[in-house]
């Protein structure tokens, strides 16, 4: 082949390539062109959801009955059993937890008394708990009803003073139907309509009440509270009697300890209360 053929090949070629190269230039420009601009949409900053803090508890699950029969489970004024009894707690008290120890072994709960008690004077000293005989938790501690709003759900409890029954509904269904023990006839469980307006697993209750009753009581550690009326109606578990069925209360509404846990975590705050005879 002589360099005049292969010179003019290599141009054939060259021109080739660039024909190639051009018209793939010219359909970017257009497939660019064809297609619209996206605009990119800021990313909104959300707020993080913050979990409610959690607060310590114990139940009280081996110890004495409602009347102290049986072996009480003691509370002592240090963490251990050289220091002397405080006082004695019966199966279903339930108690927050300030700080826990270990000692000698053991496991040891300081109890806080951080909600207003009546009578200060009957906590003169710090009590520990043992754990061997208890059942630790955690909870969200008081939950209060904010802003005036109500509960978005359908629930509501109804309080039967003539039958000595309550019941709690979920729009049409029936979640719990039991025995109670409302008011006794001088300090009565107050009819009307009302709303579950604060929850607490805890409360320390005592008497007397000054213009209600005159009679005396201490009663730590009162569980599974769910306050209907702000002159200290609320629906709670009782472990110091076993009445149920008959008017026994002070104003509230007893329950048994298993069926008031069991409200206490399906009820809301907003939930309506409907009191009856």
């Amino acid at each position: 082949m002589s360099v005049l053929v292969r010179q003019r090949i290599f141009l054939v070629l060259l021109a080739t390539v660039a024909i190639v190269l051009v018209t793939d230039l010219t359909l970017q420009e257009i497939t660019r062109s064809a297609v619209p601009a996206v605009a990119t949409a800021p990313i909104e900053q959300t707020e993080p959801i913050v979990a409610p803090p959690l607060f310590q508890y114990i139940e009280v699950m081996d110890s004495c009955g409602p009347y102290f029969e049986g072996t009480c489970v003691h509370v002592r004024s240090g963490p251990g059993e050289k220091y002397p009894v405080v006082t004695r707690l019966r199966t279903g008290v339930v108690l927050k937890v300030g700080e826990t120890l270990e000692r000698d072994g053991r496991t040891w709960y300081k109890i806080a008394f951080d909600e207003p008690v009546r009578y200060p004077e009957r906590v003169s000293r710090n009590w520990y708990v043992a754990g061997e005989f208890v059942r630790p938790f955690s909870d969200e501690g008081i939950i209060n009803l904010a802003g005036g709003t109500r509960a978005s759900s359908t629930k509501r409890i109804l309080v039967d003073r003539s039958a000595q029954m309550l019941y709690a509904y979920e729009g049409d269904t029936l979640f719990m139907q039991e025995r109670i023990s409302s008011g006794l006839a001088f300090t009565p469980t107050p009819r009307g309509t009302f709303t579950v307006y604060k929850k607490t697993p805890t409360r320390y209750m005592q008497g007397p009440l000054p213009g209600v009753s005159a009679q005396y009581y201490d009663l730590p550690g009162v569980p599974w509270n769910l306050y209907f009326t702000r002159e200290g109606g609320v629906i709670h578990g009782a472990y110091w009697h076993d009445k149920f069925g008959k008017r026994w209360s002070h104003g509230c509404v007893n329950l048994p300890l298993e069926q008031a846990h069991t409200l206490y975590l399906w009820a809301d705050v907003g939930t309506p209360v409907i009191v009856r005879d």
